[in-house]
């Protein structure tokens, strides 16, 4: 699968078979999510696989009782390093730039989820500290993203897009 296939085809998956995801499987999105760009290089991203199924229920009910996160085999919750971030950058790290890199990073993921015909969904809606005090993340790492992980049981269409002249703008909006 080419990259602009993977574009085109991904999907947010929420609903997955029984079937294991491979611990290869999940150091090849963690890989993927590596080379992601940062600013400075810095890689402010931290990513706690988790399997265990209370903990996944725990994250469930955080993220405002999206059940599908439990009912996945696999869930990385992708967390930025704001100290990291902030060395380099100051405030402008601390409050933007980790923010965007952890998001290249999950878009990688995703991708790789994508060519690896794994499904997954990137899920902001989550009650942070919560989150955090689940995963016991130190001061300072703050989750940006949960992203269950598993085989896919459902196939999604295509949602709608805005056309390309509706969103480009040229020499001025």
């Amino acid at each position: 699968m080419n990259v602009f296939e993977a574009i085109e085809s991904r999907r947010s998956i929420r609903a997955y078979t029984s079937g294991k995801v491979s611990d290869e499987d999940v150091e090849r999105l963690i890989d993927a999510a590596r080379w992601a760009p940062s600013a400075g290089n810095i890689q402010p991203w931290e990513f706690v696989i988790v399997r265990d199924t209370k903990i996944k229920q725990r994250l469930s009910a955080a993220a405002l009782d999206q059940t599908f996160i439990e009912e996945a085999p696999v869930v990385i919750v992708v967390c930025a390093d704001e100290d990291r971030s902030g060395w380099g950058y100051g405030s402008r790290g601390v409050n933007l730039y980790c923010l965007q890199d952890t998001a290249a990073a999950i878009q990688n993921m995703l991708l790789a989820a994508c060519a690896l015909e794994l499904g997954a969904c990137w899920i902001g809606a989550f009650h942070e500290e919560e989150v955090e005090r689940i995963l016991k993340t130190p001061r300072g790492v703050r989750a940006i993203a949960i992203v269950p992980l598993g085989h896919p049981a459902e196939k999604p269409e295509a949602p709608p897009k805005r056309s390309i002249g509706e969103m480009i703008h040229y020499e001025s909006f």
